[in-house]
């Protein structure tokens, strides 16, 4: 069975999140900033935080989105991305249950594609929120 992790605490806006995104000017953070919104943009039950440093989105508590800027990419992750559909293949990682999108800049990312993991991992969340199997 797959684990729910749960971060309380969280807001609809965190302001360590925002300090987070201003930190990172440059176009790494701009790219990260970008698709957070589009995770932020799920559903008014979307409440964010820092979790091991990275912006993260919870559907209530529970926590089915990040994003984190390194030296030449940027990843959108998912904390159950083994189970979502991945018709076009961008997920990457071999965990048992977190998966990542990797994007560079300059290089091309099927945008619509992005949008339709960040979409279901937001719907698989909202499905199983309230059976916590993580204790």
């Amino acid at each position: 069975m797959e684990r729910i992790l749960r971060f309380p605490g969280g807001a609809r806006r965190d302001p360590a999140v925002e300090a987070w995104f201003d930190a990172r000017p440059d176009p790494l953070g701009r790219i990260a900033k970008r698709w957070f919104e589009v995770i932020r943009a799920s559903g008014n039950d979307v409440f964010e935080l820092l979790h091991d440093g990275q912006p993260t989105a919870c559907l209530g508590d529970a926590a089915f989105g990040y994003v984190d800027s390194f030296k030449a990419h940027v990843n959108v992750g998912f904390f159950l991305g083994a189970v979502l559909p991945d018709p076009c293949g961008l997920l990457e990682g071999s965990g048992r249950f977190m998966r990542h999108v990797k994007i560079r800049p300059g290089s091309g990312i099927d945008e619509e594609a992005l949008e339709d993991l960040i979409r279901a991992a937001y719907e698989d969340m909202k499905a199983r929120n309230g059976a916590d199997t993580f204790g």
